[in-house]
């Protein structure tokens, strides 16, 4: 296999997998959400206590697509330029030159993301949406591919801000990183070293071929029967007593990019009742805000449940 080989949706989801979980102790489901989110052209947001491999992941799936990579550590005192890059002085030209930073990279890892200024967040927020950046009046392309990893330690709170609603809904998916199962830690204890098995991965495809498979994803079929059924699930999250805030229009076109590139992960050239509903909590559950706070999945579950599909 060439890295300029087109692969299908299902192998391409084996291959991941497989390689992935070959350097650390992961559920399947979580490179797979992760893989649709990138296929769909969305940010991830990860959660979880420390020391459970967040970093090695994002450098991982890198690593498989052979895509840049690049980390950043998010501190209160980190400036958008730091982040973004800035004019530096060039006496010899005497002209200013555009020092790209560390955005400019097909894979970035926001690391505690949570921990820097509204002000840096907000220049964050702008390249995740638009895939730009506005540097001294001049709007600079990003990578592309451009792909956000973020994480954000749920348990400690010293020298973090919240998250506002408008910077949660910026992330295609919310997915939880916990402990591994004791098999897969006791494998994780008796294997070869995660950074020996990095180095070892060969990527799986060209940037080329990954670009042609997200054209692949936007053509996957979404007939109006599921267009109706999401409908019916945001519109009962607006509608239940259970929740202060529902799901947006927003919320829901991600929904739906996101299961389209579910679709194609699993074989399929059209979108099924299964592909939304695997992706109610990863897209929905940070979207959506209960009366009283709290975690929203349980009351999500429950819409789902009672929800008809009526294809």
């Amino acid at each position: 296999m060439t890295t300029s080989t087109i692969l299908e949706g299902q192998t391409l989801r084996a291959a991941l997998v497989e390689r992935t979980c070959s350097v650390l102790a992961l559920p399947p489901a979580t490179v797979e959400h992760i893989a649709i989110a990138l296929l769909a052209r969305g940010h991830v947001l990860i959660e979880g206590i420390p020391g459970v491999g967040k970093t090695l992941l994002a450098r991982t799936i890198a690593r498989c697509l052979g895509a840049t990579f690049h980390r950043i550590q998010f501190t209160n005192d980190l400036l958008p330029s730091d982040v973004v890059g800035s004019m530096v002085w060039r006496p010899k030209h005497e002209e200013f030159e555009f020092v790209r930073g560390p955005l400019f990279a097909n894979i970035v890892l926001a690391d505690e993301i949570n921990r820097t200024s509204p002000r840096t967040l907000s220049c964050m927020l702008e390249a995740m949406e638009h895939g730009r950046v506005s540097v001294e009046n001049e709007t600079i392309a990003l990578a592309d591919p451009f792909f956000v990893l973020a994480t954000r330690n749920g348990i400690e709170f010293h020298g973090t801000y919240p998250m506002p609603e408008a910077a949660l809904d910026r992330f295609m998916l919310r997915i939880e990183l916990g402990y591994p199962d004791a098999d897969q830690e006791i494998a994780l204890y008796l294997g070869d070293d995660p950074e020996d098995q990095l180095r070892r991965l060969e990527p799986l495809l060209s940037l080329d071929a990954l670009a042609e498979t997200m054209d692949a994803v936007r053509r996957v079929e979404l007939r109006p029967p599921l267009a109706k059924y999401c409908h019916r699930l945001v519109q009962a999250t607006r509608e239940s007593k259970a929740f202060a805030l529902g799901a947006s229009p927003r919320a829901a076109l991600l929904w739906l990019r996101a299961a389209r590139a579910r679709a194609h992960l699993h074989g399929r050239s059209y979108v099924v009742p299964d592909d939304l509903q695997a992706l109610l909590l990863p897209v929905l559950s940070h979207r959506t805000v209960l009366v009283g706070g709290g975690d929203a999945s349980e009351a999500l579950r429950q819409l789902v449940a009672s929800t008809p599909v009526e294809l």
